[in-house]
């Protein structure tokens, strides 16, 4: 793999607030993008009434918001690599939060798909930004705990989505809940008021949109690597998330609210997950820290999906979230270490939002193969499959852990 050195320095221009700040705009962009992603999947019924549509077709609404997220990450990326991190983080929220609020007034199926498509470009271009943003604000010795604070916030947005579909859902319907994700625009001020510019972007900007992709084209082998890792991640993530709530309310009967307990210890368990791995990655590296948190999502999978008791079910929900997202806590910072400095805003987010695009049709496989198999083993096969395929590729990859952004 092609990699992009320099000499580097420990210092950083930012004080610990300016540094929070920036790891803070990451997190909370995430959070919300992630709930406004999420409230569909509590809704899959009440959608396919309102629109006279099947399950199925709202599930594939799922599939063209992911579709269209590398869409995101590369006009984002490339912008954030060519005018720096703030703009395009500002244009970003305000971007994927109008569509998330048109949602709510879409008149017909039609739209309703066409509005969820779009919002796909929106949510692909919040991570790679953020991420870029946060992790070369970080300081160096914590960016591992912060990676696990920053990815967290799509377990927060999650849950959050959960919280909603148990007291919004029931008293006001499904368009309120599309509403509420016009809220996060307003994120924008905070971003604008309180987050400074990448000092390391400064330093390794090369000056226009040509020469970023050349930088790109350079590193292809870093760029295969980083975006076959992030497919089965997604495959990882998506495949446990997605159809979960869905399989509780069909295997278990549970109700809305025991449903929603669960997701809500799922969250929580992803989030202590996230930072938890997160912050082990400093002392073991980023690749054992990754496998470590892929066994212990192996080794739950029978009572996550074979469970016959809710309670076991319920716990084992909790702990497979620790092990998927505390595979993912570690992303952000391994991504941002691996990528060169003049496309640390756009590698790592297209290769992350390609593995979306590539994992996509992960919801529309399981829902498949549990009218073959069952709800369980559809779930525990593809999840076993991706577990065993990912944890080979990592383990044949590379790491830059404690990798420097600042030159001297």
């Amino acid at each position: 793999m092609s990699m992009t050195t320099s000499p580097v320095t420990s210092s950083s221009p930012l004080t610990r607030s300016q540094q929070w700040h920036a790891v803070m705009a990451g997190f909370m962009g995430w959070t919300m993008d992630a709930f406004d992603f999420f409230v569909i999947v509590f809704m899959m019924d009440q959608l396919a009434a309102n629109f006279h549509v099947s399950k199925a077709e709202i599930i594939s609404t799922i599939v063209y918001t992911l579709a269209m997220r590398p869409v995101g990450a590369l006009l984002f990326g490339v912008l954030a690599d060519r005018y720096g991190r703030r703009g395009p983080l500002m244009a970003n929220v305000i971007f994927f939060s109008v569509v998330e609020l048109l949602c709510g007034f879409a008149p017909n199926f039609a739209v309703f798909v066409v509005l969820r498509t779009v919002y796909g470009i929106g949510m692909g271009g919040e991570w790679g930004v953020g991420a870029s943003l946060a992790m070369e604000s970080a300081p160096r010795k914590w960016r591992g705990v912060l990676s696990g604070v920053l990815q967290s916030g799509y377990s927060v947005g999650y849950l959050l989505a959960a919280i909603a579909a148990r007291y919004v859902l029931p008293v006001w319907g499904w368009r309120p809940m599309f509403w509420l994700g016009g809220i996060p625009a307003l994120l924008a001020f905070y971003i604008r008021w309180h987050v400074k510019e990448s000092e390391a972007w400064r330093q390794d900007r090369v000056g226009s949109v040509g020469k970023i992709m050349k930088v790109v084209f350079q590193n292809w082998k870093l760029f295969a690597y980083l975006a076959t890792m992030m497919t089965l991640m997604m495959c990882l993530s998506h495949g446990t998330q997605d159809l979960y709530p869905d399989f509780l309310k069909s295997t278990h009967h549970v109700g809305p609210a025991t449903l929603s307990l669960i997701v809500a210890m799922m969250n929580v368990g992803a989030v202590v997950g996230a930072i938890l791995f997160g912050f082990w990655s400093e002392k073991i590296g980023r690749r054992k820290a990754l496998v470590a948190a892929l066994l212990l999502s192996l080794v739950t999978i029978p009572a996550w999906a074979f469970g016959a008791k809710l309670l076991i079910v319920g716990i084992a929900a909790f702990v497979i979230q620790v092990g998927v997202q505390g595979a993912w806590g570690i992303i952000p910072a391994h991504l941002n270490e691996l990528s060169p400095g003049a496309v640390r805003g756009l590698i790592p987010g297209l290769a992350y939002q390609l593995g979306i695009l590539f994992a996509a049709p992960t919801p529309k496989v399981e829902y498949a193969l549990q009218a073959r198999f069952g709800y369980g083993w559809a779930l525990a096969g593809f999840e076993i499959a991706t577990i065993v395929l990912l944890t080979v590729i990592v383990m044949l990859g590379k790491e830059e852990h404690g990798k420097e952004f600042l030159r001297v």
